[in-house]
């Protein structure tokens, strides 16, 4: 159904989940800010980007430092803090209390939006900030290590698997 005249000048009203926005109260602002979780934070590192998370009292905040060195052009610079953001707003309920900054690396420029996503977010999980995700289902989470197929006969005790 086509909107009417009346209908196409009214404001269009964000329903957008306020829990999910990035306002200042969320935001590591001044030098004095950032240099505080630089001299006294935990920092993990990938090739993306380096994480730098302090546990504080107040509420998750954060910050980013994407210098030209990463990527000459604005808008590349932007795209990359843009994910970064948004990565925050949809885990920033989930996160302990603290500080982050964020310091990208020239990687990151050639990253897709995923890819730099999956990466804040695993750093985070590194630190201890946010929690490992629930795992549904009835089989418990791999450990990273395989387990015997059941066509091969179990190890004896006490005996040596063989070499393959």
């Amino acid at each position: 159904m086509p909107l009417s005249a009346a209908d196409a000048i009214l404001p269009i009203v964000s329903t957008a989940d306020p829990r999910k926005r990035f306002p200042r109260s969320a935001r590591v602002r001044t030098r004095a800010e950032y240099s505080t979780v630089f001299n006294g934070a935990r920092r993990v590192s990938e090739p993306l980007m380096t994480l730098h998370w302090l546990p504080e009292d107040r509420p998750a905040r954060m910050g980013l430092a994407v210098s030209r060195k990463v990527d000459p052009h604005a808008v590349g610079r932007n795209r990359i803090k843009r994910v970064l953001r948004d990565a925050l707003r949809h885990c920033r309920a989930d996160l302990l209390p603290g500080d982050i900054v964020v310091v990208a690396r020239s990687a990151a420029r050639a990253a897709s939006n995923d890819e730099i996503r999956q990466a804040f977010l695993r750093l985070l999980r590194r630190l201890g900030a946010l929690p490992a995700p629930v795992v549904d289902g009835t089989m418990p989470p791999s450990d990273g290590v395989a387990s015997p197929s059941s066509n091969e006969p179990a190890p004896r005790p006490g005996t040596a698997e063989p070499v393959r």
